[in-house]
């Protein structure tokens, strides 16, 4: 059990189903957090990703393309993953779309530093016309004819028809044929390294057991992500859940650590990230 002597740790996580369900547990106050009391910051994962890179928060979510320029002050947990084992991010489009032609379009992206937008990028082997657009207003945004296409996230890959929207491609797919079958490696959870050893384990432990209870407690866990998912209905939301709250979010295993270690080079190669050595809690 925590107390309130000590500073609290602050742990960013999205506003959205996958997160909420893994962080069920610390917010329930389920699983044992430590010493140390636990504040939960809330907020989009580019917002989260750009105060990591200023070594904000003591854990938080962060993309596995930022994570190339986090790895000197953050190290990966081996748990908490968000991978697209064969399905991924998707683009949309209104109408129908040879995915070729997405180079010449201008695309509404959730952020620069988001592992969709390095998928996206290593897909077209080119610079990309974008606008930045809240995740969760992108499909608006194509509808709507302020943007061509949009790169989506989050329940979008689930929910884009009923905007009236075409899938035009899924990168997930992509990536699980160029990679010779590993997942697309997404998000994770980091943890800030000057905290030392043993309070990266302890906060570590703290978070498998929050991911272990929710997916031992499926129900219960569901109904409180389903607040975090913006009108999804019951099978929806466990569909969703259900794609990036899996074996792998309890370890990313060694097929998991070669999708992060293969996604990153590819991004480092095509010179868009620079090369780094991911740093893991032991």
């Amino acid at each position: 059990m925590s107390t309130t002597s000590a500073p609290p740790v602050r742990i960013g996580h999205s506003p959205d189903p996958d997160d909420a369900f893994m962080y069920y547990a610390i917010a329930k106050g389920l699983v044992d957090t430590g010493p140390r009391p636990v504040e939960q910051v809330l907020e989009d994962i580019e917002s989260l990703n750009r105060r990591a890179l200023a070594g904000e928060l003591e854990v938080t979510a962060v993309s596995i393309h930022a994570y190339a320029y986090l790895a000197d002050r953050y190290a990966l947990m081996p748990c908490g993953a968000s991978m697209g084992d064969g399905y991924g991010p998707i683009v949309v489009a209104r109408e129908d779309l040879p995915p070729q032609s997405l180079g010449s379009l201008t695309i509404a992206i959730p952020g620069t530093l988001t592992s969709a937008y390095l998928a996206l990028r290593l897909y077209l082997e080119q610079e990309i016309t974008y606008r930045i657009v809240p995740f969760d207003r992108i499909l608006d945004e194509v509808a709507s004819g302020r943007a061509d296409a949009g790169l989506v996230i989050h329940e979008g890959q689930l929910t884009f028809a009923q905007a009236g929207l075409r899938k035009v491609l899924d990168l997930g797919v992509w990536w699980h044929g160029r990679s010779g079958g590993l997942p697309l490696p997404l998000g994770g959870n980091a943890v800030r390294r000057d905290l030392g050893p043993e309070t990266m384990r302890t906060l570590t432990r703290m978070y498998r057991d929050s991911i272990a209870y929710a997916l031992s407690h499926r129900p219960e866990a569901l109904a409180y992500a389903k607040a975090f998912g913006r009108g999804l209905d019951d099978p929806t939301n466990d569909r969703f859940v259900g794609m990036y709250v899996n074996e792998l979010t309890l370890d990313y295993g060694d097929r998991g650590r070669r999708a992060i270690a293969r996604f990153l080079e590819e991004g480092a190669a095509a010179g868009i990230v620079p090369p780094v050595e991911v740093a893991w809690v032991g």
